[in-house]
């Protein structure tokens, strides 16, 4: 059963930082691309950052280059997102996805990031 399972959302102010994890299980994750996503309310959900296996090619949207960073674990089954330089405008809950190599598309639950002073 494939499972993906993220942390690290909370409560932070403007310019500051947080490093969101997703723990993967259920598939062979070195042959997964993972991305993020997020969905800021009454907004449709949009991509964050892509990061592909086994070269660990990344994309970014335009409204985080240079704030944030993905990476990956594949020994530990993991993807992360290093975020900094904060921005309210970063509000969302931020998803974490997986893209089997047979084409086959899972989700997780979501962590809430909420950026306020």
């Amino acid at each position: 059963q494939v499972q993906l399972v993220e942390s690290g959302g909370d409560l932070v102010q403007p310019g500051g930082s947080l490093r969101l994890s997703c723990g993967a299980s259920g598939f062979t994750f070195s042959r997964a691309a993972m991305s993020w996503y997020r969905q800021a309310p009454g907004k449709e959900r949009e991509s964050v950052a892509t990061i592909s296996s086994p070269r660990g090619t990344t994309r970014y949207a335009d409204s985080v280059k240079g704030r944030f960073a993905i990476s990956r674990d594949n020994a530990k089954n993991m993807v992360y997102l290093q975020m900094n330089n904060l921005e309210p405008r970063d509000t969302a809950i931020y998803y974490c996805k997986a893209i089997l190599y047979d084409g086959n598309v899972y989700w997780g639950q979501g962590t809430q990031v909420t950026v306020s002073s």
